[in-house]
């Protein structure tokens, strides 16, 4: 059964037992990420450029909150390829070795701005201010260009990753995110080993999933995790963020560099919990939480719920 499906029998089966993903913070803040921060012990969670902000920064005393909106600008300037404004779906993880912070973003391609290109930044406090290096990590420009950059620290063998989207729906030919009209363009999730600085690329960025024929126009928004069970899972979103079908979908591997293999349904789609259009999810480190978007008052606001993953199945907890 596909994902079309799923969309409007899953509101149907949610049992009313089931714990609800609650708002947690009542403000326009897609595509959120989010880390505990070992110098403070706070949590952090940043977002996609919003209220006047390049990016959004929130703090949060635990992973579930209370979140303080933050007036900050963690990252005065961006690598020299960029455009410094449009920053979408920032990502920042803590690097141990170095006992710093790199921050991963998307951003327009100053060369030409029809296409996004991802960077990282490196700073020694969570906050920044985050000095960004000079060259992009991806810019396939040719395949569309690159966005929603996460990164993964593989404890099982001490490597470091990045996955991020190859954004093909931006050379389409028309329709729904511009990617619903034949032929239909790749929009493929790769994935990138770097050195433990977090942004010295290591060998070339390959493929681990891409768009079928139930997703929709594009999939998009991966974040990586190694659950307690060992099982490598892959979130993503699929089909189009300005419809009611745009979810939080998954796919899980028993090795790190996969194959992936999809769920047979999203996790979540509009209708569950009274979700309309859920997407852009980060679990904390480990796993057991996620924090996404999804429509409000206000656009599209942070979420977060409890999850556990057996037997290759992520449920809601």
């Amino acid at each position: 059964m596909h994902h079309l499906k799923w969309a409007a029998l899953l509101s149907l089966l949610v049992p009313l037992t089931a714990s609800t993903p609650a708002q947690v913070l009542s403000k326009d803040f897609p595509d959120p990420s989010i880390l505990h921060d070992p110098k403070s012990g706070k949590w952090y969670t940043f977002a996609t450029a919003g209220n006047g902000k390049k990016l959004q920064v929130a703090q949060g005393l635990s992973s579930t909150g209370p979140w303080t909106w933050l007036d900050i600008d963690p990252l005065p300037t961006l690598g020299s390829w960029a455009v410094t404004t449009g920053i979408w779906a920032p990502d920042f993880r803590y690097l141990a070795a170095s006992n710093s912070f790199v921050m991963y973003y998307s951003a327009p391609y100053a060369a030409d701005t029809a296409f996004h290109c991802v960077g990282a930044a490196i700073s020694d406090n969570i906050l920044g201010p985050y000095t960004a290096i000079s060259d992009p990590i991806a810019c396939p420009i040719s395949q569309g260009g690159a966005i929603d950059p996460s990164g993964y620290s593989d404890e099982a063998t001490n490597t470091r990753w990045l996955v991020y989207k190859v954004d093909g729906n931006s050379i389409g030919h028309g329709g729904n995110c511009n990617n619903g009209v034949e032929p239909i363009v790749p929009t493929p999730i790769m994935m990138q080993q770097l050195a433990l600085d977090g942004f010295t690329k290591i060998g070339n960025p390959f493929e681990i999933l891409d768009r079928g024929q139930y997703d929709g126009p594009l999939i998009e928004a991966p974040n990586l995790i190694r659950a307690a069970d060992g099982t490598y899972v892959l979130f993503f979103s699929s089909n189009c963020y300005s419809t009611t079908l745009y979810d939080i979908s998954y796919a899980t591997s028993p090795t790190l560099t996969g194959p992936y293999t999809k769920s047979s349904a999203p996790l979540l789609v509009t209708g569950n919990y009274g979700l309309t259009a859920p997407g852009g999810a980060t679990s904390i480190v480990g796993g057991g939480q996620l924090v996404f978007h999804a429509n409000c008052a206000q656009g599209r606001c942070m979420y977060e719920t409890s999850f556990k993953v057996a037997n290759d199945i992520v449920t809601i907890t």
